[in-house]
């Protein structure tokens, strides 16, 4: 199987590590606007298999042509130029997989020959270290054995779930968005370290891996979270006093309507993109 990546920032080259390590793969070609950097991203994750052929370019549409899988990878404001380009050398039997937040699989498809299968895959960075999730979506043409083969691709960034196109607004908010939460939270705590005596490098590190570990555990134990926080909470003991401050102040509240508002603007910016023009086959 032949897969193009087209474009090797953060995302695709999380993504490249995991179609590398897939079985079945036979080659992956990466592309960059500047051929040295598409070549350098994939010298790095050639994976050490001898059987997996792993090159870079500049040329998209050469990418494209005879590919069995195609990655689009760039950024949302860049992809109507993208399809425009590569679009007429999409197979009809090739699978299409999206990454750009807030572009629909019609979006897609308007720029591709008719039956192209095309999956929308909403990740997040996490996916970097194997440790993040991504959301696939369906688009007309595609069934669950593309879906099957998109799960089998990028297993090794992580979590991978599907859900309906509908739905992934809502997922942009949890876990797409989710990360800059965490962060949010874990820089809150290390400065509450900080002003209560600990070095700084130090208060880091202890509420990193705290939210590292505690997100594991609730994982890992498959418990409901109110369930774990009660184990946490003794009676009279400072993580009451704790949650009362956060519940005091509407905290739990703050996260659900900052998760609604990235929602809602996840579907005014899909909602603000023109689809693209260009010739369907």
């Amino acid at each position: 199987m032949r897969i193009a990546l087209l474009g090797s920032g953060v995302m695709g080259s999380a993504v490249l590590a995991s179609i590398v390590a897939a079985d079945g793969v036979a080659e992956v070609v990466v592309t960059d606007v500047r051929a040295q950097v598409a070549r350098d991203v994939a010298a790095a994750h050639d994976g050490g298999r001898s059987d997996v052929a792993v090159s870079g370019t500049d040329d998209n549409v050469a990418a494209v042509t005879g590919s069995d899988v195609v990655v689009l990878a760039v950024k949302p404001q860049h992809m109507g130029d993208l399809l425009a380009q590569v679009g007429p050398a999409v197979a009809p039997g090739a699978v299409v997989v999206s990454i750009a937040a807030g572009l629909t699989c019609a979006y897609l498809e308007a720029a591709l020959p008719d039956g192209v299968a095309v999956v929308r895959v909403m990740p997040n960075t996490p996916a970097t270290i194997g440790q993040g999730v991504a959301a696939l979506s369906a688009g007309s043409a595609a069934d669950e054995t593309h879906l099957d083969l998109v799960e089998r691709l990028l297993t090794r960034t992580g979590l991978v779930v599907r859900v309906p196109e509908h739905q992934q607004s809502i997922v942009t908010a949890i876990s797409g968005s989710g990360p800059a939460y965490v962060f949010h939270l874990i820089d809150a705590l290390a400065e509450a370290g900080t002003a209560g005596g600990l070095p700084r490098e130090l208060a880091l590190r202890l509420a990193a891996h705290t939210v590292a570990g505690s997100g594991a555990y609730a994982v890992e134990s498959g418990t409901h979270p109110a369930l774990l926080r009660e184990a946490v909470s003794s009676p009279g003991g400072t993580t009451l006093a704790a949650l009362a401050v956060l519940d005091e102040r509407a905290v739990r509240a703050a996260y659900a309507a900052a998760a609604r508002a990235a929602a809602d603007r996840a579907d005014e910016l899909s909602a603000s993109l023109a689809a693209p023009s260009g010739p369907r086959a």
